[in-house]
């Protein structure tokens, strides 16, 4: 799919693109992709001379395979933007950037929330995108808001667990929710942070690249400013969800003592009377209370009597609460 966007008085204006020729017509600030095919990519090619990467080239890591300027003066930048499925699964996408002849150009495999709420923006607020490098910085800024909105989801989810796990008792099978919850927010958390720091490399590329104007340069400082605090904050969030796990590990802890406990204190109690029954159970001819006529009902008495007095004493205690 091909998303073609031209630039009117300071908006972008989606232009329809059902053919070659369409493209051939327009004049785009930025060409963005979504899973294109071999045709798609043959039109790129010939009209624009930019040869879109490959979906594997989009893992590599190192900064010189994500940021670099081609042979032809093209720049081209990897960056991961965080996505989220309708099933709350949290994920990462790479995007291929290609800055060349005054247009942007990306790639991706699926359209992403964060181009989604630029494509709304540009089109309400007038004069908010002057070329195709306003485009750029707008999605590092919109994914620098769409993160922090991410955390604040992330903080909220953490202060019912708080209130759930901070609660006077708390069953083993709340303890395992809990667990759950904790570990997809963690998991979201570290996401956030890795992409911010991606973002920040991207951000740092453009400045040291010379290719912003001082007004763009400004945005791209207050992009990295952004960035920063959400760092601090996703440290905080860390804290926050370790804090949550050593407290409901705790209390699966405490759980397990309680039923060991009452193991304990059964196997104590039962030993006196299991001592008597040994005793009488030996059967030894000289023993003088085979002849007893109340010497059957006298162990059962003992018995008993031994097996309630440590109940007793236990509860007098406070062993049994």
């Amino acid at each position: 799919m091909i998303n073609v966007f031209v630039l009117q008085n300071g908006r972008l204006s989606q232009v329809n693109i059902d053919s070659r020729t369409d493209l051939e017509q327009a004049a785009p600030v930025w060409v963005d992709l979504t899973e294109p095919n071999d045709e798609e990519r043959a039109w790129v090619k010939s009209i624009y001379g930019v040869t879109l990467p490959d979906e594997d080239e989009f893992s590599d890591i190192e900064a010189s395979a994500r940021y670099f300027e081609a042979e032809n003066g093209d720049l081209h930048l990897r960056t991961d933007f965080l996505f989220e499925g309708d099933d709350d699964s949290s994920s990462t996408m790479t995007v291929a950037f290609i800055l060349a002849r005054n247009i942007l150009f990306s790639v991706h495999a699926e359209d992403l929330p964060v181009f989604r709420l630029v494509r709304m923006r540009a089109r309400s607020r007038p004069g908010s995108i002057g070329d195709y490098r306003d485009v750029l910085l707008d999605l590092y800024e919109t994914d620098a808001e769409y993160s922090a909105d991410a955390l604040e989801g992330i903080y909220q989810k953490l202060e019912a667990v708080s209130t759930s796990v901070l609660k006077k008792s708390l069953s083993d099978q709340d303890a395992a929710d809990v667990l759950n919850t904790i570990a997809h927010e963690e998991d979201l958390n570290g996401r956030i942070r890795r992409n911010m720091m991606d973002t920040r490399r991207a951000v740092s590329f453009l400045m040291r690249g010379r290719l912003l104007s001082s007004e763009q340069f400004e945005d791209a400082r207050q992009i990295l400013r952004d960035i920063e605090s959400l760092d601090g904050h996703t440290a905080f969030l860390f804290d926050k969800i370790n804090f949550l796990m050593d407290a409901t590990v705790g209390f699966i802890n405490i759980n397990q003592n309680k039923i060991i406990k009452i193991f304990s204190v059964a196997s104590v109690a039962f030993l006196p009377p299991t001592l008597i029954a040994s005793i009488y159970g030996m059967n030894f001819k000289l023993m003088p209370e085979l002849d007893w006529p109340i010497g059957y009902p006298l162990a059962i008495l003992m018995m008993i009597g031994s097996a309630i007095a440590p109940f007793w004493y236990f509860r007098r205690r406070g062993w049994l609460n």
